[in-house]
C-alpha cells in the first residue's frame, strides 16, 4: 500500500475529492468508464503526491532552479514517500502499485516542478523497469530495494555522436574471463550527478553492429567510473545532466542485464515505456501553467472588466484547456494498454508527441496572457516555459516520434 505522503508533523493525509481539470474519479472494477477514470487507491496516491508537491517541493523549487542543483533532502523525501519505486513490488521495498499509478505521480509532481518530475520519471520507467524486467533474481534482490529506498539511478544510453541514432554507439564492453571492461564515454545523463547505480549500454561485439549491445548494472563506486561536466542547462535545471565516462570499468558477467547482445531490445522497450512518462511529465507541466495564469487573469481588470471576460481570452484559454485534456487522454489511453499488456508503442509516441507541443503551445500562451507579469520570474510560468523545451527532445525527438506513428500507420495499410 502506499506510503504516507504527508510530511507534516506526523499529520494525517486528509483525501479529498480532485477538483485538477479532468479530474478523475473513483471506478468499479466492472464498471466501463473513461480512460482518465482512476481506482481509489490511484485516487489516494494522486491526491497524496499534489499535496506533497505543494507543500514540500514548491517552496524549494526557485533556489533550486537558480542554483542549477537538487536539494538533497527533498530527494530523500521522495525515498521516504515511496516515489522511488512505485511499481517494484513490497517485498522488496517497493510500493507496489501500476504503471498508471507511475505517470500519475510523475504529472501530479510536474505540476509544480518538472524537474523533480523527471527525476522520479528515470528512475521508476527506466531504471526500475529495466532491472525488475531483465534482472536475475539475484540483481533484482540486490538493487530493486537500494533503488525504492536510497539509491538515484542513471540511465547511460546517449554519446556525444550518437543521439537519435542511438545503436552507433562506440563505447565498448571487452569480454575477459567472467566479467567484462567497459571504455567508452556517455553524455547527456540524467541524475548522474546524484546517481548510485548506473545501467549502461555497450557493445560487446562491433562485428554484430546493435545485436552486440549489451546492457550493463554499474555501481557507482566501481573504479574507472568518473561523472564529468554538468550541463548548465535552459530548463529541469533541478535535475542533473552529465557526461559519464568509463576506463577500463571491470564488471562481473553476472551483471548482464536480460541476454548477452540484446540490449538493444532493452533500450527499445525502456525507451517506449519511458515516452509515456515524459507525456505525463510534460501535460503535468502545461497544467501547472496553466493553473498558475487562470487565477490572474480573472483578478487583473483592465477597461472596466476581468480580462478573463474578454472574448479574445475566452477563446485562447478554451482552446488550452481542450489541448489538455486531449494530451491527458492520449497519456493515459498509452499507459492503460501498456500495464494490460496490449500493444502500446504507437499510442505512446502520440501522447509524446501531443504533450510535448501542448507543454509548449500552453506555456507560450500562458505568458501571452499574463502580460508582462509573465515575462519575469516573479511568476511561475517562465520557468514552465523554459523547462517545456525539453519535451520535445529527450527519450525520441520530435521527429522520432513522427518516424514511429507513421511506420506503424504505412504497416496498417499494407
Amino acid at each position: 500500500m502506499l506510503k504516507s505522503i504527508a510530511r507534516l508533523s506526523g499529520n494525517t493525509l486528509k483525501i479529498t475529492p480532485s477538483r485538477l481539470l479532468g479530474a478523475p474519479r473513483f471506478f468499479s472494477s466492472n464498471a466501463r468508464l473513461p480512460v482518465t477514470s482512476f481506482s481509489e487507491e490511484e485516487v489516494i496516491l494522486q491526491e497524496s503526491v499534489a499535496k506533497f508537491a505543494r507543500e514540500v517541493v514548491q517552496p524549494l523549487v526557485k533556489e533550486m532552479d537558480e542554483h542549477s542543483k537538487l536539494d538533497m533532502d527533498l530527494l530523500s523525501d521522495c525515498f521516504n514517500q515511496g516515489l522511488m519505486g512505485i511499481e517494484t513490488p513490497e517485498e522488496l521495498k517497493g510500493t507496489g502499485m501500476s504503471f498508471t499509478s507511475s505517470i500519475i505521480a510523475i504529472e501530479e509532481l510536474a505540476k509544480v516542478d518538472p524537474a523533480i518530475s523527471v527525476i522520479v520519471d528515470v528512475q521508476n520507467t527506466l531504471i526500475n523497469t529495466s532491472i525488475r524486467k531483465w534482472g536475475s533474481k539475484s540483481l533484482q534482490e540486490k538493487f530493486l530495494p537500494q533503488l525504492a529506498e536510497s539509491t538515484l539511478g542513471s540511465f547511460c544510453l546517449s554519446e556525444w555522436e550518437s543521439g537519435s541514432d542511438a545503436f552507433a554507439m562506440k563505447t565498448r564492453a571487452e569480454k575477459k574471463g567472467d566479467h567484462f571492461v567497459i571504455n567508452g564515454t556517455k553524455a547527456w545523463i540524467t541524475n548522474a550527478e546524484q546517481a548510485g547505480l548506473f545501467i549502461v549500454l555497450a557493445n560487446a561485439d562491433p562485428s554484430k553492429g546493435y545485436k552486440g549491445i549489451t546492457a550493463f548494472v554499474v555501481p557507482r563506486d566501481t573504479p574507472g567510473l568518473s561523472i564529468g561536466k554538468k550541463e548548465d542547462k535552459l530548463g529541469i535545471r533541478a535535475s542533473s545532466t552529465c557526461e559519464v565516462t568509463f576506463t577500463n570499468v571491470k564488471v562481473p558477467e553476472t551483471n548482464i542485464l536480460g541476454e548477452y547482445g540484446k540490449g538493444y531490445k532493452i533500450a527499445i522497450e525502456c525507451l517506449n515505456e519511458g515516452r509515456i512518462g515524459i507525456a505525463g511529465q510534460m501535460i503535468g507541466l502545461a497544467q501547472g501553467a496553466f493553473d498558475a495564469t487562470m487565477p490572474y487573469i480573472i483578478e487583473r481588470k483592465q477597461f472596466g472588466q476581468s480580462i478573463a471576460d474578454f472574448q479574445g481570452m475566452q477563446f485562447s484559454y478554451a482552446d488550452l484547456a481542450t489541448d489538455i485534456m486531449s494530451g491527458r487522454l492520449l497519456t493515459y489511453h498509452a499507459a492503460r494498454l501498456k500495464e494490460n499488456g496490449l500493444p502500446f508503442v504507437t499510442e505512446a509516441a502520440m501522447a509524446k508527441l501531443t504533450c510535448s507541443r501542448v507543454a509548449r503551445k500552453v506555456t507560450s500562451a500562458c505568458i501571452s496572457m499574463l502580460g508582462g507579469v509573465g515575462f519575469t520570474k516573479d511568476f511561475a510560468v517562465e520557468k514552465f516555459y523554459r523547462d517545456a523545451a525539453i519535451g520535445e527532445i529527450y527519450e525520441g525527438t520530435t521527429n522520432i516520434q513522427l518516424q514511429t506513428i507513421a511506420k506503424h500507420i504505412k504497416d496498417q495499410y499494407k
